[in-house]
């Protein structure tokens, strides 16, 4: 634990994120509903109040608490000598490369400069406290660092799986941007598939129930999620259009074949009934069906593409227009 004094910047963290191009518009998306992120960036990190577990992102690769922010060098390792740790506690100080850019063995006097000023007994390997440092525009940051664990990278390898079905790692990123606050809310997914949606929402505590039309899905949900530990009750068979229970958010990822394309009937049929089901949702589709939301009364709040290969998927954030309608009465 730091122990540290009035001179800290309080309730300000810096995240680090990669992401491969393929799947930008998707990472900044869901950063975009996890930290608040309204644009895309030029850089790889951003500064925000939100607080979050970096681990729940599979872009995230660690949050940094801020301690102080100084618009020189000097002025920042006046502040350091402020820091202490619990007696016994090791330490070492990291030159994040998001920052402005230095030498290896600039980034090093960088790095004994500050762990010079902090009271406590510094070791390379295996730290119990890793303290950023970061140069950018705006001055110098020194914070305490929590990497993220690639939680997902343990659920790729599942017992069974589509070779087209939703990545891990994509499966997350629809979990968290229907549901960014985690706790306290309710999702579906109501054409599951292997459970790949289910697997990632539950890792992250997060109450969710599955359902497909396909028994060899079903059976193959139930045996993932026993693999991991969850419960296999928590998928049903059957048509989703005879699903009655209702949730706070829904992902559906609607059904297709490589070989052949879901009528638009049934499209319309399988969104109409999911606004019954969910007031807002996660689509993804292999279509463009715009004019199918309009239709079916789903407005678009974000709309975002992932590619693999030539495989193309079309990934939308979408509210129900009667929701929307009491909220704009409720103003």
């Amino acid at each position: 634990m730091i122990i540290h004094n009035k001179n800290r910047t309080s309730d300000t963290f810096l995240y680090t994120f990669a992401c491969h191009e393929s799947e930008q518009a998707l990472c900044h998306l869901e950063l975009k509903r996890l930290l608040g992120m309204q644009e895309a960036l030029d850089h790889s990190f951003y500064i925000t109040n939100h607080c979050i577990d970096p681990s729940r992102s599979p872009f995230l690769n660690m949050r940094v608490d801020v301690l102080f922010l100084a618009p020189g060098l000097d002025e920042l390792l006046v502040l350091a000598e402020s820091i202490e740790l619990e007696e016994g506690s090791t330490f070492k100080v990291l030159y994040l490369k998001e920052g402005i850019p230095y030498t290896y063995d600039e980034q090093r006097t960088l790095e004994r400069s500050v762990g010079s000023r902090i009271k406590g007994t510094a070791r390379m390997k295996k730290p119990d406290v890793t303290l950023g440092l970061i140069h950018l525009e705006s001055g110098w940051m020194l914070g305490r660092c929590h990497e993220a664990e690639s939680v997902w990278l343990n659920h790729k390898n599942k017992p069974h799986n589509y070779s087209t079905g939703l990545s891990s790692r994509v499966a997350r990123a629809l979990v968290n941007i229907a549901a960014p606050e985690a706790t306290g809310v309710t999702m579906i997914d109501p054409c599951c598939g292997m459970g790949n949606v289910l697997i990632e929402a539950l890792s992250m505590g997060i109450s969710i129930r599955g359902n497909d039309i396909n028994p060899l899905a079903v059976q193959g949900a139930r045996k993932n999620l026993r693999h991991y530990g969850y419960d296999d009750t928590l998928v049903t068979l059957g048509d989703m259009t005879h699903l009655e229970e209702k949730a706070d958010r829904a992902i559906l990822d609607l059904p297709y074949n490589v070989c052949s394309v879901l009528p638009v009937e049934e499209q319309l049929q399988l969104l109409n009934h999911l606004g019954k089901l969910a007031g807002e949702a996660v689509i993804v589709s292999t279509q463009p069906i715009a004019e199918q939301f309009r239709q079916t009364g789903w407005r678009i709040e974000d709309h975002v593409t992932t590619s693999k290969g030539s495989f193309v998927r079309e990934i939308w954030y979408c509210k129900r227009l009667t929701e929307i309608t009491l909220e704009n009465k409720a103003l």
